[in-house]
């Protein structure tokens, strides 16, 4: 495995840095001290219950600071912590629960369909026993967090997540946006989710900054947070830039940002430019998956950032794109992107099947199609499973969306395959237009035929109030070719 230094964002270590802020809600202010001793006696809570070292504590609560001190609390034990969509109904829950065999739920209320140990957020301890004594700190090579995948590919898969992969990303995160204990962040995206954890708590916790956890987002809340708490910067998801700069406030103060991240989904060359005009500070682009711990590459805040690609490698991983029989080929020539490095995951949770199909020779196996350019920028070009073969020539839906998305009507677009009897399949176009614009898909299809061929021309583009999203908010593609199969 990966060898490094002692982990940076055990709240334990962190004690010496006392009363500096260091984590926020809407209902609590802790301290690096406060937020220690608050882990520590949940910790001794969980071991009173009976919690033990790589046992699994499940976390089914939404954005609050609870959620930190008991995901923190668990790998005082050396326990693993998964958090669950605080959106899930209880036989989803229970479905993620049970497939990690959870010694310990975390939750608002008493679910006891579930059969599992509850502790009720309000219950959890706010101070340890003095007498009380944690066992010795995790390894490295412990495995920290179990993240399910959103399921966009079938049924949601733990990824295995040890705590060097995620030092490794907090460190490389802050290196590329020149993080420093000056540096705040403000939390908006879902602490299921790997982005949040790594871009927004671990990031700044290992450079010495803040964090302040948002609620449920909204547009108002967004620019009343940053006005009234100050962040120096953001991670987000394409469709928040899309709200933010279609409702930003004339008199919106954005003066503390100094920049802000775009992940989880592709943006649009033409949003992220109006995003970054409006918003008044650079965006960096990035990509990366659960399986490799958050990002892999990013466009840096220092250096050369090229809009339309999501950077370079970030450094300690390799970035390589494979041919069909798996070589490497060429920058300029299309492939699948594959990875490896510190950031590749343990692997899935009792799935060694699917681990060996998704970690070859060491290379994480991303199934995302892009292309690397002399300089070892990536542009993505799209997912291999939604690519559309029409007459036997590959679509790349991609390409049919940022050319709809030069369109200056166009806020967002979807394109998804629906079979068909002579072609096999043809390319559906689903269209979002910005709240002051009007537009037609046959105004659309008209703009297409100017910047594509023929065969890729959309056979239909529908414009519409809303796109189906997953619950970490990609665009839920496999919703979007149920409609588009659905008899008119």
């Amino acid at each position: 495995m990966h060898t490094m230094p002692d982990i940076e964002y055990f709240a334990w270590n962190l004690t010496d840095r006392g009363d500096a802020p260091c984590v926020r809600d809407d209902a609590a202010s802790l301290t690096y001290r406060q937020f220690a001793a608050r882990a520590d006696a949940v910790a001794a809570q969980f071991a009173a219950l009976g919690l033990t070292r790589g046992q699994v504590v499940a976390i089914w609560l939404p954005n609050r600071v609870e959620l930190l001190v008991a995901m923190t609390a668990a790998w005082r034990l050396g326990a693993i912590a998964t958090p669950v969509n605080p959106q899930f109904l209880a036989r989803e829950a229970k479905r993620q629960i049970d497939d990690c065999d959870a010694a310990i739920v975390v939750a608002e209320r008493e679910t006891p369909e579930l059969g599992r140990t509850t502790l009720l957020v309000d219950d959890l301890a706010l101070e340890a026993d003095p007498a009380w004594q944690p066992p010795a700190q995790p390894a490295p090579d412990d495995t920290a967090l179990l993240i399910y995948t959103s399921g966009s590919t079938g049924v949601p898969k733990g990824v295995r997540l040890a705590h060097q992969n995620l030092q490794y990303m907090g460190e490389a995160i802050g290196k590329n946006s020149d993080l420093s204990a000056t540096d705040h962040a403000l939390l908006i995206l879902p602490l299921f989710h790997v982005n949040a954890i790594a871009v927004s708590f671990l990031a700044p916790i290992i450079a010495g900054g803040q964090l302040s956890i948002t609620g449920q987002f909204s547009v108002s809340r967004f620019f009343d947070d940053v006005a009234r708490l100050r962040p120096t910067y953001f991670s987000a998801v394409p469709t928040i830039y899309a709200l933010l700069v279609s409702n930003m406030p004339a008199d919106a103060d954005l003066s503390s940002l100094r920049f802000a991240i775009c992940g989880a989904a592709p943006i649009s060359r033409e949003l992220l430019a109006h995003a970054e005009k409006t918003l008044g500070v650079p965006i960096l682009e990035g990509y990366g998956l659960t399986e490799g711990t958050c990002a892999s590459a990013c466009n840096p805040l220092h250096g050369e950032r090229k809009p339309g690609t999501v950077g370079p490698a970030l450094p300690g991983q390799t970035i390589a794109i494979a041919g069909p029989d798996g070589d490497h080929l060429p920058a300029g020539e299309p492939g699948e992107v594959i990875i490896t490095g510190p950031s590749v995951m343990q692997g899935y949770l009792n799935l060694p099947t699917a681990t060996a199909a998704t970690i070859r020779d060491g290379w994480l196996r991303t199934g995302d199609i892009g292309v690397l350019d002399e300089d070892g920028y990536l542009t993505l070009v799209d997912r291999v499973k939604d690519m559309i073969i029409r007459g036997g020539e590959n679509i790349y839906p991609k390409e049919i969306e940022n050319a709809l998305a030069e369109h200056p009507a166009v806020l967002e677009a979807a394109v998804v395959g629906r079979p068909h009897d002579l072609y096999g399949e043809v390319p559906i176009a689903y269209v979002v237009n910005y709240p002051d614009a009007e537009v037609t898909g046959e105004e659309l299809l008209d703009h297409l035929s100017s910047r594509l061929t023929r065969t890729k021309l959309p056979v239909s583009v529908t414009v519409v109030d809303e796109l189906p999203r997953n619950p970490v908010g990609k665009i839920d593609k496999p919703t979007l070719r149920d409609q588009a199969r659905a008899p008119i």
